[in-house]
């Protein structure tokens, strides 16, 4: 039986986590200023949790206190390596860990489609405070369903090849027509993070590519798209789909060279939605999803597909 760890509950460490990527979203570097009111309205609460949270985060390294001119960012973001020490040193809060956990079980199989409260009680050793709002966050990020009684139904999954075949297809037919609807925009401050953080991640050897990172990238790069669409319908559903890309073991079984192949793939199609050459941007991105479905090299030369590799970004 697994139990939870039993870290120091605090209200203000998911407001920590939503600073980070608040920064990294909008490109902050390290030494950027933090001012309490600016991140208070970049997260949508009163300055007293913004606050405390940018405290916690001195105490981690990731944040200094100048006296002259308040918080500062002490780390970059962007780097590969400061990304895996926030994972694993800022603590998290019991119902995110539990969650967590229960994702892992589910996509290894070791929990059946329906779950209750009492069974994740017992297997997790939790408290069922803590089941219920682990549940409610599984369910508010559209991974749960409610079921009758006591019960939750976790959703369909793109995690075996039948359900991949059918993810890809869905997206095909609308994450290109997100670019080409009429009044898309493109988060430039965001776009420009991204492209930071993948071109970071390219950097790196095979021997120490990170995958967690390659899908958090991922998805954030595809729920840029859907993000941009002006049909709100449309976003919603890829928004929607794209939770469910974060479940583990979505991207077993393929190989790094194919993970930075379509990193390149990204870049490229970043590169004309910049340049607001959509109708180019939708047929790479159409050819990209193509070949992710495939999960193999396509070129015969272990380099960028020939549509890919004529595109370059205008000066």
């Amino acid at each position: 039986m697994q139990a939870v760890a039993r870290r120091p509950r605090t209200n203000h460490l998911d407001l920590a986590q939503r600073i980070l990527d608040v920064a990294r979203q909008r490109g902050f570097e390290a030494g950027a200023h933090l001012p309490e009111q600016q991140i208070a309205s970049l997260c949508n609460v009163s300055r007293t949790p913004v606050r405390a949270a940018l405290r916690l985060l001195t105490e981690k390294g990731v944040v200094r206190w100048e006296a002259e001119s308040g918080y500062r960012l002490a780390v970059d973001l962007t780097k590969q390596a400061t990304q895996a020490t926030l994972a694993t040193d800022l603590p998290s809060a019991e119902e995110d860990e539990l969650a967590e956990m229960i994702l892992r079980d589910r996509s290894a199989r070791r929990l059946d489609q329906t779950v209750t409260i009492g069974a994740l009680m017992r297997r997790y050793s939790a408290e069922r405070r803590t089941v219920l709002k682990a549940l409610k966050k599984l369910t508010d990020e559209n991974l749960l369903d409610r079921a009758p009684g006591q019960s939750w139904l976790f959703r369909r999954a793109p995690d075996d090849p039948e359900a991949q075949g059918e993810s890809y297809e869905f997206r095909l037919m609308l994450e290109p027509a997100a670019i080409l609807a009429p009044g898309f925009r493109l988060d430039g401050t965001r776009a420009a993070a991204l492209r930071q953080g993948m071109e970071a991640l390219l950097a790196l050897p095979d021997a120490t590519f990170a995958i967690r990172e390659f899908q958090r990238l991922d998805i954030d790069f595809h729920g840029l798209i859907a993000d941009g669409s002006s049909n709100r319908f449309v976003a919603d559903a890829l928004s929607d789909h794209l939770r469910l890309r974060r479940l583990p073991g979505t991207y077993a079984g393929v190989n790094v060279f194919r993970l930075k192949q379509s990193l390149r793939e990204h870049l490229t199609i970043l590169d004309q939605l910049e340049s607001r050459q959509y109708e180019v941007a939708a047929d790479l991105l159409r050819v990209h999803l193509r070949l992710s479905r495939s999960q193999r090299p396509q070129a015969a030369s272990r380099g960028a597909p020939a549509l890919f590799g004529m595109i370059s970004r205008p000066d």
